[in-house]
């Protein structure tokens, strides 16, 4: 086999094109060249053809010659060279049919025209190169006759496989269409047993909105009892209490030591009824939505004081001593109900702890963020008694329940205790945690998010308006005037905006101390402004109370994270301002101012409560 060095090229066989007998040869030569080379059927047909349409083309140039070489430099290819003298070469239509059916390069300067088959598989063996070339050697002196012979086998070749492929086609397009009708088929089926599922789905919606209803209504009814039935009991149980009391203070001369004693346990015992049903009223009243927060500056050593004072009856009980913080500290929350929660803890745990200590520790927690932060107030009730098995750590905090066992001997309680700390910590935004062991005795900690508060701070508008300029953005316009008179009571000058378009200017221009926003505006969402308040610098530090009557779950929090607090718009009230104002923006020294932030309140809260919008 020999090989041209300088392309890297092995000659096959070369033809001079004369006649239009030249044309046929050269049209077999391509078609059997590549044949022989294990070119694919129809990529032999493509070159064939462009070969004959060149060539056809090109007949009456000068010199014209064809040379098949194989080259094999990346890759074996099959490369037909088309050469000239002189003549005006290919025509446009020519070149543009055979480009369109193989990859072919045109060289008007060197008069030359070069088509590059890539052949499959691996370089060809010397045997298959000989055989080619004498298949091609071959066909330089066929006959017209001969041409004409060979190109009616190809046709009919190519009408068989025409005919072969129209037949596939035709059966791939049964099947095709037998499944498709079982596509149908199974598509009415499975839309069938949709639907009977989408019926059977909405019966079981609707026995559940059903169930959902009746268990709101006996939870409502069970509520309504609890507050009616403490309210009945309170009046005749106060009656007993204070004959009792009146007894053992002013007649007590008349009663003899048997007589004082039974007195002295009818007190006690109507005093213990009393408690509990107070706690029953306010468990009823935090469960219809009833009980809110009286926010206000709590004195914790004076509270704890008060607090170890009247659970010195319980120590007296038991061997075990109760240890209580004495923290030089004022906070803001609802000392009510911070007091509530402590008792019920410590006098649980004095309760069961036969010997040993039990202890209330307070620390504070230092908020997250930038600038004067809210910080967490950590109350901490350690006892030795006689603990709680872990499976029942989570019931306890059920209604009524209670952990049975020798410890409850003797000992009175209706199951309130824990549930009712744990509902008041939630009311004041808090939470309540529970760890135990049986023998180990029981650690209770409840974190209370407000901060220490400076003298005087955080109790309500009383002592004159917290803020300066309060800037309140909402386009409610019954909203505003209900809200007014109760913003009125916590800044000197409130400046409305109708529109969360103007807010940024607004808020840019006055500089106020806080801006009470609504996330739902027509032109510009409340989400838009805080966005707009928190990118730009000058704006950033101010404080943004969102009101909202948009359920929880559904708001966007990532984006409200700029926002200081979020408050329920439809159950707005002046506590609720106070205390979110209170303590979020630092308070001015100034004189304190005798008007008084009740008057009116009631009645815009009202207002709010009859007319929300989101």
């Amino acid at each position: 086999m020999s090989t041209d060095a300088s392309s890297g090229a092995t000659p096959l066989v070369s033809l001079s094109l004369t006649t239009e007998q030249d044309v046929f040869v050269l049209r077999r030569s391509g078609k059997t060249a590549a044949e022989s080379l294990g070119v694919e059927p129809q990529d032999q047909i493509r070159l064939a053809t462009a070969l004959s349409e060149l060539g056809r083309d090109l007949i009456g140039s000068c010199d014209l010659t064809v040379s098949f070489d194989l080259v094999d430099r990346a890759r074996p290819r099959l490369r037909c060279t088309l050469l000239w003298k002189d003549g005006p070469g290919p025509g446009r239509e020519a070149l543009r049919a055979a480009s369109r059916l193989v990859t072919l390069e045109h060289t008007s300067v060197d008069r030359s025209l070069v088509i590059e088959q890539p052949l499959s598989g691996d370089t060809p063996s010397p045997d298959l190169v000989a055989r080619t070339r004498a298949a091609l050697q071959a066909h330089k002196g066929a006959t017209a006759v001969e041409d004409a012979r060979a190109q009616t086998v190809d046709l009919i070749a190519a009408l068989e496989e025409s005919r072969a492929q129209r037949e596939e086609l035709r059966r791939l397009n049964a099947e095709l269409e037998e499944t498709n009708r079982g596509v149908m088929a199974l598509y009415s089926e499975l839309s069938e047993e949709l639907e009977e599922t989408n019926r059977g789905v909405v019966a079981l919606y609707a026995e559940l909105e059903e169930k959902s209803r009746q268990l709101r209504e006996a939870s409502e009814a069970k509520t309504r009892f609890w507050a009616n039935v403490s309210h009945e009991l309170r009046t005749p149980v106060n009656a007993v209490v204070g004959l009792a009391r009146m007894l053992l203070e002013f007649d007590a001369e008349r009663l003899d030591e048997e007589q004082h004693r039974q007195v002295s346990l009818i007190a006690a015992s109507g005093a213990t009824l009393l408690a509990l049903v107070d706690e029953l009223l306010d468990v009823a009243k935090a469960e219809s939505g009833r009980l809110e927060p009286n926010w206000g500056p709590v004195d914790l050593r004076a509270l704890l004081g008060q607090l170890r004072g009247v659970l010195r009856g319980y120590e007296r009980h038991g061997d075990a001593e109760l240890v209580v913080a004495e923290p030089e500290l004022t906070v803001v929350s609802d000392e009510v109900m911070l007091t509530r929660i402590l008792r019920n803890l410590l006098s649980n745990a004095l309760k069961f702890t036969e010997s040993g200590t039990v202890r209330l520790d307070v620390a504070v927690e230092a908020g997250e963020g930038d600038g004067e932060q809210d910080g967490f107030v950590v109350f901490t009730v350690t006892d030795t008694g006689v603990g709680i098995p872990e499976a029942e750590q989570q019931q306890i905090f059920e209604e009524f329940y209670q952990v049975r066992g020798p410890h409850q001997r003797g000992r009175s309680g209706t199951g309130l205790g824990l549930p009712y700390a744990r509902r008041l910590a939630e009311l004041l935004g808090g939470t309540l945690a529970l760890t135990s062991a049986p023998g180990q005795g029981t650690q209770v900690t409840v974190r209370l998010p407000v901060r220490p508060s400076p003298s005087g701070a955080g109790g309500g508008a009383e002592g004159g308006p917290l803020l300066t300029v309060l800037v309140t953005a909402d386009d409610d316009d019954v909203f505003r005037a209900a809200v007014r008179p109760l913003l009125e009571q916590l800044a000197e000058r409130v400046v409305e905006v109708d529109r969360g378009g103007r807010a940024g200017a607004v808020v840019r221009e006055e500089r106020p101390d806080a801006v009470l926003l609504d996330l739902h505006m027509p032109d510009m969402d409340g989400y838009t402004v805080l966005a707009e308040l928190a990118a730009d610098p000058e704006l950033h530090g101010i404080p943004v109370v969102v009101v909202t009557s948009a359920r929880r779950e559904s708001l966007d929090h990532e984006r409200l994270r700029h926002a200081r607090t979020v408050l329920d718009k439809s159950s707005l009230t002046l506590t609720q301002l106070t205390a979110a104002f209170a303590e979020h923006v630092p308070r001015r020294d100034r004189a304190e101012r005798g008007t008084s932030a009740a008057q009116g309140a009631s009645t815009a809260q009202g207002a709010i409560r009859k007319d929300p919008r989101s």
